[in-house]
């Protein structure tokens, strides 16, 4: 890979792909303070894995290229989301075309990723701009169970490793990781996947 391509996704990775959101799906004007704290909390768990790996990348693509950004991608997700998993949070990112099939959705994980495309095409078709980022939740006050997923949406730095035309060269990286790769294909302003979060008190 030469130099300009590189130094291009370089560049394409500082704006990173897009994060939208939705409302939330609790439809109580008013959220009890436990169930805010938690809805914050998430979203900065999410903010902490995003910076994390796009950190990560930035330093690897800098010295390696995209080649070597797939290889810190697959070294640097699971102990960052590793580390954020504290405390009864389990942290993570899932999508209906997984790349690690450890990262395969459950069935609450699907629909709300079914929900997200759904707005995304929708969004795409009639050309809406500003967007907020797509978000949603579910909270049992009861058990003080929490989920919630923040959509990721196909942005430009993401073609390089899941667009249509990925270079043979990290193709052969992606796969040599990830024998039965799915995460390929995407256009701009597709669902890529999700953030997903749950909490379980301890």
């Amino acid at each position: 890979m030469n130099k300009y391509v590189a130094l291009l996704a370089l560049g394409l990775l500082l704006s990173g792909c897009n994060i939208y959101e939705k409302p939330q799906i609790n439809s109580a004007d008013k959220k009890s303070g436990e169930e805010q704290i938690k809805v914050q909390q998430a979203k900065a768990h999410v903010k902490a894995l995003g910076t994390g790996l796009k950190t990560r990348l930035q330093q690897a693509i800098k010295t390696g290229g995209l080649e070597a950004g797939v290889e810190e991608c697959q070294l640097a997700a699971g102990p960052i989301a590793d580390t954020l998993s504290q405390d009864g949070w389990q942290v993570g990112r899932t999508s209906l075309k997984v790349r690690n099939p450890n990262n395969a959705p459950d069935v609450w994980e699907r629909e709300q990723l079914a929900y997200f495309s759904g707005l995304l095409d929708k969004a795409k078709l009639s050309n809406e701009q500003p967007r907020k980022p797509l978000d949603t939740y579910q909270y049992d006050s009861e058990s003080g169970e929490f989920r919630y997923m923040m959509a990721i949406e196909q942005g430009q730095i993401c073609m390089a490793c899941h667009g249509s035309n990925v270079d043979p060269a990290v193709k052969e990286v992606i796969t040599k990781h990830y024998p039965n790769d799915e995460a390929t294909g995407f256009n701009l302003g597709d669902l890529r996947g999700a953030f997903t979060l749950s909490y379980k008190p301890q």
